[in-house]
């Protein structure tokens, strides 16, 4: 009894949330509107008994099945199956080729044999890597059974990680003609002796291109998924069939669509609780899909109260606007500020969720909304303009032109659509601009919504950051103070992390700002820190080597207790204890090591406590906090200096398994270090060598 009480109090935290998205589904559902059945009955070649009918809404023609069959058969019948690459096997083709070539070379040095081999050995590794490479980029196509028969036309859709292309049959090499041509390509690339490297090439390549049955289901399905479902739309007022007409097959299709429509959208009493029902699982949906999102594309949202809260609530405050709009008459829907949803959202989390939350509200306020889907598609288009804007809430300018860029995108959006609908510009309803006005001005609310949900909810805008790097700050006052070093050594390490996120897209001014604050935890013992020693003997000089590991290590953790205390905000803290991972602190594990070789001790007493490094932003704050450390070794460098430096650092980051979790890209590590070897050059103020004179 006592074992099932603990677990009901674990799991009450969950059962609250999920209590509340019930709530919420209940509390919108309630805001539709009821249903009734369709009160016409009617049979395709006979007459229409009823007085005429027009249209009470705008509704899409149906196809038929029949027709919606055909279009698939089509589409099955002109798609490209899907191949994709194996990259193992050129990981492994290159190790296997690796392997041998470094058993050939010591076979030629223990023959003394093949000296220009031995001297070129890394230009010949290199080129035979390449060659490798290239081969594989061609591809070496495996052809599934029901392709064999193919003309070498045929194209397939090639995938490649996250990149697809269209590539024919001739296109890719055959194994066993692709060995003819190797010796060929060898003696051509102007290589002497190439000949060592024909026997490690030939009968070495596999193929590594196969069809894949999944993703071609995938994207056929999706092709299918689609095929529109109608092909033309009855408007409100027209007429869709006059009494004692007949029902031909066109009025026959537009009765089946239009019965449709009136099913899912027209009041009625009798059938309240079932129609609250059908409303009930479609915004249980929306709202599910909403949770599956949030559970795996933005788990720090779904996993905290607090921010799930902040996520309902917009669902709930727009479809109740909405709702209220609608009983008004002289309101239109179009007054409400959809865009306050993804400008708000984008500034304290990122664009994908900003997106999604606003597509979500839009849906669910479609529901409510009498207008159409001209409603639904001009929200959506005016949110993604917003989402795209380069806009900065601590930037008026820029604040100001993203509400402009908001009412261009609703005003030809929907000057499109009324042309569409009456073909005329003369009889656009131009009073819906009044609303669209109102809609960007009362989007401006988002301005000083966001500095009050950032303290109701604990979030951290850009506005917070600014303040943060303020240096009459008590944590950076304090640490100017006791450790002016390490305050010179934060402003360099802000400096470089700052260019390196501007060069992947990352937030610049959240690294920026943290940089100032990853090193206060040297405020209580700055004399320990190599960068505030004005000379003298150094303090660990009476410290044993664990003692001054810990000492080093305590930085960290003192750091997260002094800015929790200050009430820093978690991101900031999130940086201070990720900047060193869990790496060593090599200076001391190493003269432990050389000192007391014999001795046995706990390695982990070297090491920082971590957590590794997640965002790119704390990624590029550990390179840079290390580079710009090591670089005050350098007496007097060179370009090449640097460069070897820096690419060491980075290099044994990587090995150590620093970046295992981390959401930085290869490509984007890349352009990081080039950027740093740019900015360290012009620090230490590297120039030309010039060659001596002859």
């Amino acid at each position: 009894m006592a074992n099932r009480l603990q677990t009901y109090l674990q799991n009450l935290p969950q059962v609250v949330k999920y209590l509340l998205v019930l709530a919420v589904v209940v509390f919108i559902s309630y805001l539709f509107p009821n249903n009734a059945k369709f009160k016409y009955n009617f049979e395709k070649g006979q007459t229409w008994r009823y007085e005429d009918l027009t249209a009470p809404f705008d509704f899409a023609i149906l196809k038929p099945i029949g027709e919606l069959d055909s279009e698939r058969e089509r589409i099955k019948s002109e798609f490209n199956p899907y191949y994709e690459v194996n990259l193992d096997i050129d990981r492994n083709t290159k190790q296997r080729f690796r392997d041998e070539f470094n058993g050939q070379l010591t076979m030629a040095e223990t023959d003394g044999l093949y000296n220009d081999v031995r001297r070129n050995a890394e230009r010949y590794l290199k080129y035979g890597l390449s060659f490798i490479d290239r081969a594989y980029q061609t591809g070496f196509i495996a052809l599934d059974d029901q392709h064999l028969n193919e003309e070498q036309g045929f194209v397939i859709n090639l995938l490649r990680g996250n990149t697809k292309q269209q590539r024919t049959l001739q296109s890719f090499y055959n194994i066993q003609e692709f060995d003819l041509q190797i010796t060929d390509s060898l003696f051509n690339s102007g290589l002497r002796e190439a000949e060592f490297l024909i026997p490690l090439l030939q009968g070495k390549f596999s193929h590594n291109v196969f069809y894949s049955s999944e993703q071609s289901s995938k994207f056929l399905e999706d092709q299918l998924q689609s095929v529109s479902p109608s092909y033309g739309l009855v408007r409100q007022d027209d007429l869709i069939i006059q009494k004692d007409g007949i029902v031909t097959d066109e009025i026959y299709q537009k009765l089946i669509s239009y019965r449709q429509k009136y099913e899912e959208e027209v009041s009625s009493k009798k059938s309240h609780w079932g129609v609250f029902i059908g409303y009930f699982l479609l915004t249980s949906l929306i709202i599910g899909v909403f949770l599956l999102y949030l559970q795996n594309q933005a788990k720090e949202v779904f996993q905290s109260f607090s921010r799930l809260i902040f996520m309902l609530m917009w669902l709930v405050l727009y479809s109740y606007l909405v709702y209220v709009v609608e009983l008004n008459s002289s309101l239109s829907a179009y007054i409400i500020p959809f865009c306050i949803v993804p400008i708000v959202i984008k500034t304290f989390f990122n664009s994908q969720l900003a997106l999604f939350t606003h597509i979500v509200v839009v849906l669910i306020a479609s529901f409510l909304s009498s207008l159409g889907y001209e409603f639904t598609f001009l929200q959506i288009l005016a949110g993604i303009v917003a989402i795209l804007a380069d806009f900065e809430v601590r930037d008026w300018t820029k604040f100001f032109t993203t509400m402009l860029f908001i009412f261009v995108a609703y005003a030809l959006g929907y000057l499109g659509l009324s042309l569409i609908k009456e073909g005329d510009i003369a009889s656009v309803d131009w009073s819906v601009y009044t609303w669209i006005f109102l809609n960007v001005f009362l989007t401006l609310l988002a301005y000083p919504m966001i500095p009050l949900l950032e303290r109701f909810f604990g979030f951290t805008s850009s506005i917070t950051l600014i303040e943060l790097s303020d240096m009459n700050r008590p944590l950076l006052k304090d640490l100017s103070l006791k450790a002016p070093g390490t305050l010179q050594h934060s402003l360099q390490v802000a400096n470089l992390s700052e260019a390196a996120a501007d060069k992947i897209g990352a937030n610049q001014l959240l690294v920026k700002v943290a940089a100032l604050y990853h090193d206060i935890g040297k405020t209580l013992n700055p004399q320990y820190f190599i960068e505030n020693l004005s000379g003298g003997e150094s303090p660990h000089n009476e410290l044993s080597y664990f003692d001054s590991a810990k000492m080093i290590i305590s930085h960290v953790t003192e750091g997260e207790k002094m800015a929790k205390k200050a009430g820093l905000p978690q991101v900031l803290i999130d940086f201070i204890t990720t900047h060193h991972g869990n790496t060593r602190v090599e200076y001391f594990y190493r003269k432990q090591m050389q000192e007391f070789p014999d001795q046995e001790f706990d390695e982990t007493l070297f090491r920082y406590p971590g957590p590794r490094p997640k965002t790119k932003e704390q990624t590029i704050l550990m390179m840079a906090d290390s580079i710009e450390a090591a670089c005050k070794s350098l007496k007097n460098p060179t370009a090449q200096d640097i460069d070897n430096l820096v690419d060491k650092i980075v290099s044994g980051k990587v090995a150590s398994g620093q970046f295992v979790n981390s959401a930085l890209t290869f490509e984007e590590l890349g352009r990081c270090v080039f950027e740093f070897k740019n900015m360290l050059h012009s620090i230490h103020h590297v120039r030309i060598e010039y060659p001596d004179e002859k």
